[in-house]
């Protein structure tokens, strides 16, 4: 899905979300904050060494997963894709309206042995869990 000047539709569920740290990335190839939105109840979500998510779509025990959608210039896209993390790729990501869009995705081996966060329903509330069990 793309807007009317021809940006595509992002979905993101981690750092690149407002204020976090890879935020700049979308930033600096022109992007744009769309909407806050959630996927539909088919995901599942693990936290990579408390630094980044990944998100993967399950066939049982998936749930809907806050995220970012973001208008991203066409030409920008491959140059915050190359930034991500090892082990995440963009892939179709199913929204909780039926639309589908372009999102961040985890490939199966980052995930493994890692903790799955899915209870939490996000990034964002997974780490202000996290911070709040700090204190």
């Amino acid at each position: 899905m793309q807007d009317d000047r021809g940006n595509l539709y992002l979905a993101v569920n981690g750092t690149l979300m407002r204020g976090l740290e890879l935020n700049p990335n979308l930033l600096n190839v022109g992007a744009t904050f769309v909407k806050e939105t959630e996927t539909a109840p088919v995901y599942r979500l693990w936290s990579i060494n408390d630094r980044h998510p990944a998100m993967m779509r399950v066939t049982e025990g998936g749930r809907s997963i806050a995220l970012e959608i973001w208008a991203v210039p066409a030409a920008g896209l491959a140059a915050v894709l190359m930034q991500e993390p090892p082990g995440l790729a963009v892939g179709k990501v199913l929204l909780n309206d039926g639309e589908t869009v372009l999102g961040v995705l985890g490939e199966p081996f980052l995930c493994e042995n890692q903790l799955e966060i899915t209870e939490w329903g996000g990034w964002r509330a997974y780490t202000a869990a996290a911070i709040a069990d700090k204190a």
